[in-house]
C-alpha cells in the first residue's frame, strides 16, 4: 500500500510511523510545509491515560515522550488573592517541538519517507505523484482538504466567544496552574503550565468585549505581551512572557478558538480515499488539553482498523464509526469546558473554594467522586467548607463530621430542607374525578418516608377542563382540598419531609388518555374543549384542536389558580410551584412556537410572559409570605425558534421579580419536532445559568440518579436543590440507598426502619 500523509503534525507523522512499524513493506511519505524539525507553538499536554495509550501503541515512541516530560499532579487555581491546590491529576508536558522532533526520528528510523518545505495545494496532484492508494488529510485546523470536499466531510465551524494568545516564560511552575484576574472591562485567565526544564506554557485568554474594551486589538505584538506581563506580573516573579510568533499586530496575535465538527471524515476520490485526522477532523479546546491526544488517539486507531480489516473500505468505515463517538464525546466535555472559561463573570460572585471546585468540574467528566479518588484530603476540607457555610445560611449548628454536598441543610423562606433532594412531580393518572386516594397516599408518603427532604405532588389541575387526561389529580373541589389534607397530615406526621404541589392548567395538551393507553393521544369519547395561548393542535392531525383564549379565558383561569393556591395552603401544603413548562397552557404563552397572538399577550417575551407573570404574582399574593414558591419553566424548546437557554435566563429574571423563589429548569415538551440532546445531567447547565445569571435559585432535572451527580452539581454551584424522578419510582427511598452505598450514616431514618439501615451499611462497606 502507498500511503501519502499531508501536514506533518503528531496525526500523520504518528499514523506513519505505526503503519510503517505494522508492515515494513508500505511506501508511507509525509508532506510538510515546514523545515525540516522545525514547528511553532510551546507546550502540549497529556493525562497518565493518553501516555499508557501510547505505550500501547508502540513503546519506543512512549519511552522517548516519557522521558522527555515535566510531570506534575497538582492544580493550582488563583482567584481573589485565594489559592486552591487539588491533587492526583497526573498530567505531562512536553514542548511542541520535541514532540515533533521525536516522532519524526522514530518516522526516519522505520523507514518513512519525509518531505519537508511543501506546501501541499493539490491533494490529487500529490497523490498521483505518489501513486497513492490512501491519502491523509492531517493538514490542520485551517485544512485546505476539508475545504476542498466540504461536500463530503460535511463540516460545522463555529468560531468562539474569546480571544487568546500562546505565549511562554522561563517561569517555572510545579503545578498545573489557572490564575483569574479581574479587570475594569471583565475578567482574563491564564492557563499555565510547565513542559521542560526551564520554560513553561502561558495561555492568556479573555472575552472579545473585554479584549476590545481594553484596546488590545491595536496594540503591537510587544505592547500587548507588556499588557499581559503587567496584569500577571504576581504570577511571573520579574520573568517576562514570550511569543515565538512572528511579528504581529494585536487583532492578529491574538486569535478565536474554532469548534470544528465533521459529519463525515472520509472522501473517496476515484478509488482512493481521503481521511481526515486530527485538528482537521474535529478540534477540542486547549482548556482539556486534548487536540493532540485525539490526533494520536485518530492513528492508533485508524492504524488498528487496517490491522484487523484487508480491505480499505471496510477498515475506513470502522474507523469513521469508531473515532465519531469517541470523539464527539471528547468534544462535548471539552465544549463544556471552554463554555466555563468564556463564562467567567458568571461564577464570579462565589467564593474561591467554590470557583475552583466548578472550575475543577467544568467538563462534567470529573465527578465529585472522581476528585475524592485523586486527592481525598481536598474533597474533604472542601466538604467541610461547604457544610459549614449551608448551615450557617439555612441558620442551623454546623455539621460534627464531614457532610456530602447533597446532605448539607437549605433555607427557602421559612422553610428549611433537611437535605437538597426532591422527589420530581411525577404523573400517575390514578385519581378519580380529580379525587386522590390510598393509592397517592402509599406513593406520596412512601417518598417521604425515603429520606428526601421535599416531596412533589404530580401537576395538579385548577379546573375540570384544565386536567391532561380525565385520571389527573385536581384542586377546584373541597372533597380534593380534603383529599389532600390527608396525604399531607400523613407526610407531617410520620416523616421530615416537606410536601409541595404543583399547579398547572394543560392548554393544548388536554383531554387524552392516559400515558400507558397512548401518550398525547385524544380520548376516544366525553372530550372537553380545550384552550391555548394561540389555536393550536398538539399533535398535527391528530390532537384536538384548542381555541385562542379571550380576556375573559385568562381573568377565569386566573381565578382558577388563585382558589386552587388557597385551598393548596388549606391543605397544609409547604410549599407550591407554577408550572410554566412542557407545552402546558401558560407555557404556550411563554414560547413562540405556540403564541402567535397579535395583543399584548404576544410579541416579545416580555409580552409573552405577560399572562404567566400575572396568575403567577395573584397566586403569591394569596400564599402565606413564610412559604416559597417555584415556577418549572422549559429552558429549551430545541426547535429552532423556540425559547433557548438566553431566554431562560430573561424568564427566570421576569419571575423573580414578582416574587419567585426558585426556578425548576426543565425543557422540551413544547413542539414534537423537538430535537433534544441527551446525556447525564443534561438539562443542569440550564440551571447552572439562571441560578448564576439570573440569582434566583435553580433546581436541576433530568438524568439525575447517582449521588456522585448531585454532589457535583450542589458542590459546583449549579443548582440549588436537585429534583430525581425516575430512580423514585424504581426505589422510594433512593435518598437513603445512597447515603448507605457513599457510606454516609449521618442520615435520618424511620425508626421503623432502622434495621435495614444498619443492614445495607454493613453491606456496603462489605
Amino acid at each position: 500500500m502507498n500511503i501519502v500523509c499531508i501536514g506533518g503534525g503528531p496525526a500523520g507523522l504518528y499514523f506513519a510511523l505505526l503503519m510503517k512499524r505494522q508492515n515494513p513493506a508500505y511506501q508511507i511519505v509525509v508532506v510538510e510545509r515546514n523545515r525540516p524539525y522545525d514547528t511553532f507553538g510551546w507546550g502540549v499536554v497529556f493525562s497518565d491515560q493518553t501516555l499508557g495509550n501510547l505505550a500501547e501503541a508502540d513503546a519506543p515512541t512512549a519511552q522517548a515522550i516519557e522521558a522527555a516530560f515535566n510531570h506534575w499532579d497538582d492544580i493550582d487555581v488563583f482567584f481573589k488573592g485565594d489559592k486552591v491546590t487539588s491533587g492526583g491529576h497526573g498530567f505531562c508536558g512536553i514542548g511542541r517541538k520535541h514532540l515533533l522532533n521525536i516522532l519524526q526520528m522514530r518516522c526516519e528510523e522505520l523507514g518513512v519517507q519525509l518531505v519537508f518545505e511543501t506546501d501541499v495545494t493539490d491533494d490529487q496532484e500529490l497523490a498521483e505523484r505518489y501513486n497513492a492508494d490512501l491519502v491523509i488529510a492531517s493538514d490542520g485546523l485551517n485544512s485546505r482538504t476539508r475545504a476542498r470536499y466540504a461536500d463530503s466531510y460535511l463540516p460545522q465551524i463555529e468560531p468562539r466567544h474569546c480571544r487568546f494568545v500562546w505565549l511562554g516564560t522561563r517561569k517555572k511552575f510545579d503545578a498545573f496552574t489557572f490564575v483569574f484576574k479581574q479587570t475594569e472591562h471583565g475578567w482574563f485567565q491564564a492557563h499555565i503550565y510547565q513542559y521542560d526544564a526551564d520554560t513553561s506554557t502561558f495561555i492568556v485568554e479573555t472575552p472579545e468585549e473585554v479584549w476590545r474594551a481594553h484596546g488590545l486589538a491595536d496594540m503591537s505584538q510587544e505592547e500587548a505581551i507588556a499588557f499581559c506581563e503587567h496584569l500577571f506580573a504576581d504570577h511571573l516573579d520579574g520573568c517576562r512572557l514570550m511569543s515565538n510568533a512572528a511579528h504581529q499586530r494585536g487583532s492578529a496575535m491574538w486569535i478565536t478558538f474554532p469548534r470544528i465538527v465533521c459529519q463525515r471524515w472520509v472522501h473517496w476520490h476515484d478509488a482512493v480515499p481521503v481521511v481526515l485526522m486530527g485538528d482537521a477532523a474535529h478540534s477540542a479546546h486547549y482548556s482539556i488539553g486534548s487536540g493532540t491526544k485525539l490526533a494520536l488517539e485518530d492513528a492508533i486507531e485508524l492504524a488498528r482498523c487496517f490491522g484487523r480489516h484487508r480491505h480499505a473500505r471496510e477498515a475506513l468505515a470502522d474507523y469513521e464509526a469508531a473515532r465519531a463517538v469517541e470523539v464527539l464525546k471528547l468534544q462535548n466535555a471539552a465544549r463544556n469546558s471552554m463554555e466555563w472559561f468564556e463564562n467567567v463573570e458568571r461564577y464570579s460572585a462565589m467564593e474561591a473554594p467554590q470557583f475552583a471546585y466548578s472550575m475543577l468540574t467544568r467538563s462534567q467528566r470529573l465527578s465529585h467522586e472522581n476528585l475524592r479518588l485523586r486527592d481525598a484530603a481536598y474533597v474533604d476540607d472542601y466538604e467541610r467548607w461547604f457544610a459549614q457555610r449551608a448551615a450557617a445560611q439555612a441558620g442551623v449548628a454546623a455539621p460534627a463530621s464531614t457532610t456530602p454536598p447533597m446532605f448539607t441543610p437549605h433555607k427557602v423562606r421559612g422553610l428549611t430542607l433537611k437535605n437538597r433532594i426532591l422527589v420530581s412531580p411525577m404523573a400517575q393518572y390514578s385519581a378519580v374525578d380529580g379525587v386522590v386516594g390510598d393509592y397517592h397516599l402509599a406513593h406520596l408518603g412512601a417518598r417521604a418516608l425515603g429520606g428526601a427532604a421535599l416531596v412533589f405532588a404530580e401537576m395538579t389541575c385548577v379546573s375540570a377542563d384544565a386536567r391532561i387526561t380525565p385520571y389527573c389529580p385536581g384542586m377546584y373541589a373541597p372533597e380534593h382540598t380534603q383529599a389532600w389534607k390527608r396525604i399531607v397530615d400523613f407526610v407531617h406526621q410520620h416523616s421530615d419531609a416537606a410536601i409541595a404541589l404543583q399547579l398547572g392548567h394543560a392548554g393544548a395538551k388536554g383531554s387524552t388518555r392516559a400515558m400507558w393507553d397512548g401518550i398525547d393521544q385524544p380520548l376516544e369519547r366525553d372530550n372537553w374543549p380545550l384552550v391555548s395561548a394561540s389555536a393550536q393542535q398538539y399533535l398535527s392531525g391528530v390532537s384536538q384542536t384548542a381555541r385562542a383564549m379571550t380576556t375573559a379565558d385568562m381573568d377565569r383561569v386566573q381565578a382558577d389558580f388563585v382558589r386552587a393556591t388557597l385551598a393548596a395552603n388549606e391543605a397544609g401544603f409547604d410549599w407550591l410551584e407554577l408550572h410554566c413548562a412542557h407545552g402546558y397552557l401558560l407555557s404556550s404563552f411563554i414560547s413562540p412556537l405556540t403564541n402567535q397572538r397579535g395583543d399584548e399577550y404576544g410579541g416579545s417575551l416580555e409580552n409573552r410572559c405577560r399572562f404567566p407573570l400575572r396568575v403567577f404574582a395573584a397566586m403569591r399574593a394569596s400564599w402565606p409570605s413564610h412559604k416559597p414558591m417555584s415556577v418549572r419553566i422549559s429552558a429549551h424548546d430545541w426547535v429552532e425558534g423556540g425559547i433557548t437557554p438566553d431566554d431562560a435566563v430573561r424568564i427566570a429574571r421576569l419571575f423573580k421579580a414578582v416574587g419567585a423563589d426558585m426556578i425548576d429548569c426543565s425543557s422540551g415538551q413544547v413542539s414534537k419536532q423537538e430535537k433534544p440532546v441527551y446525556g447525564r445531567m443534561f438539562q443542569t447547565p440550564f440551571a447552572d445559568r439562571i441560578r448564576n445569571e439570573a440569582g434566583i435559585g435553580a433546581i436541576a432535572v433530568g438524568s439525575i440518579y447517582e449521588a456522585d451527580h448531585v454532589n457535583g452539581i450542589i458542590a459546583a454551584g449549579r443548582a440549588d436543590l436537585c429534583a430525581v424522578g425516575r430512580p423514585h419510582l424504581a426505589n422510594p427511598a433512593w435518598t437513603l440507598a445512597e447515603a448507605a452505598r457513599i457510606g454516609y450514616k449521618a442520615v435520618t431514618w424511620p425508626k421503623q426502619y432502622l434495621a435495614g439501615k444498619h443492614q445495607l451499611e454493613r453491606n456496603h462497606g462489605r
